[in-house]
């Protein structure tokens, strides 16, 4: 049995004591559960207080971006090494926005990638398909390139321990949600591709999540099915007592 992973993507949203509130309504109303992660990604300004804030309770802490040099002359940018010595847990490569605003690529995800695990950060990466090449059949080509280019080169271990969350770009922030069954169909298909470039115990180890316009009405179908490990959640992850529900439908799946 694999383990629910429920992560909130705060995206560009709160100020320094919105944050702190929030980690204050939570971190001591999540379930005690052994099988079901909570994790929140939050903007780097509040990393800090956030971990300081989650010490003792199941909330994890994690980071919405990073660059894939430990430093040097680079800007505006993060390292892994920062996000390491912080105590973060997590860290989200690959996100769709990132990709449309910020000319990510999946060569630079791959990259981010392989630096995550030089710092024992766990990597989210994110994949999914636009409108455009749903409805041209090409959802599972672009998906299987997006896989196979992000995890070039990784260990077994570490694939078995890299967490995939699956985004249909089209129901991100939209209101629209895959249904159960296209988002389970998607997700299967994931780990047949993680299968094909490592083994049948590594696929089964690999968390799938789903994100797009998740929020407590689907959450519990959702998790229901075969392939979908726990959740990606950007809106809905927000609110403290919805964050909870969110993590609790995780132990009741």
């Amino acid at each position: 049995m694999r383990n629910q992973v429920i992560a909130g993507n705060w995206k560009m949203n709160k100020v320094l004591s919105e944050a702190e509130q929030f980690a204050d309504g939570v971190t001591g109303q999540l379930p005690d559960a052994d099988d079901v992660e909570a994790v929140v990604c939050a903007p780097f300004p509040f990393l800090p207080a956030l971990v300081e804030k989650a010490k003792g309770s199941h909330l994890k802490i994690g980071a919405q971006n990073m660059h894939f040099e430990d430093s040097g002359a680079f800007t505006g940018e993060v390292s892994p090494a920062m996000l390491q010595d912080l105590g973060i847990t997590h860290v989200v490569i690959g996100h769709s926005e990132r990709r449309e605003h910020f000319a990510e690529t999946d060569e630079t995800v791959n990259k981010k990638v392989h630096a995550a695990f030089d710092h024992d950060l766990t990597p989210i990466v994110c994949v999914g398909e636009t409108l455009e090449q749903r409805e041209a059949d090409q959802t599972t080509k672009h998906i299987e390139q997006q896989i196979r280019t992000g995890l070039q080169g990784l260990s077994d271990d570490q694939v078995a321990t890299t967490i995939i969350a699956y985004e249909p770009i089209w129901a991100i922030g939209t209101g629209k949600t895959a249904s159960s069954q296209e988002a389970n169909e998607v997700c299967t298909h994931i780990r047949d591709i993680v299968k094909d470039e490592t083994s049948e115990n590594v696929a089964e180890q690999v968390v799938i999540q789903y994100g797009g316009s998740v929020k407590t009405a689907n959450i519990d179908e959702l998790l229901s099915q075969s392939d979908i490990d726990g959740a990606l959640v950007g809106g809905a992850s927000l609110d403290p007592a919805s964050f909870c529900q969110l993590v609790e439908a995780g132990v009741n799946r």
